[in-house]
């Protein structure tokens, strides 16, 4: 079985990454190999990291409240590269309404406050796998 390979970001100016860290723990734990980028990250650095780590899915941890400002910002950056079938989780404090604003500009997931970890890591798997399966077909 293949080893994933996960990107854990922090774009913008939010200087508190503890949740991030976290599920990076446990993706860890869970048997996904992951890149965690630290602190105040552009989405050009973002982006050209998942490149050159040939990342299988990224991860943004967004507490300022710019989430749509990023999360876009970082997928069209990766549509410009080449690399928009990478899947994009965004988690951090996102207000309800925004999640279906988030699913539209194309991230796969949303994870708010008090996710449980599980239920983090299972979706990943879900959705990496998905993406294999769809690209070994």
């Amino acid at each position: 079985m293949k080893k994933y390979r996960i990107l854990i970001a922090k774009p913008g100016l939010d200087g508190h990454d503890r949740g991030a860290k976290v599920v990076a723990h446990a993706l860890r734990d869970a048997g996904f190999e992951v890149i965690y980028t630290g602190l105040r990250q552009t989405p050009e650095q973002i982006v050209k990291t998942a490149i050159q780590e040939d990342v299988d899915l990224i991860g943004l941890s967004i507490l300022s409240g710019a989430h749509l400002q990023l999360s876009k910002k970082v997928i069209e950056l990766m549509k410009k590269e080449g690399i928009a079938s990478i899947p994009v989780f965004v988690g951090g404090i996102i207000p309800p309404d925004d999640v279906p604003k988030l699913l539209e500009i194309g991230v796969a997931r949303v994870f708010g406050p008090g996710t449980p970890l599980s239920k983090i890591v299972q979706e990943v798997r879900e959705v990496l796998e998905g993406v294999a399966s769809t690209s070994e077909s």
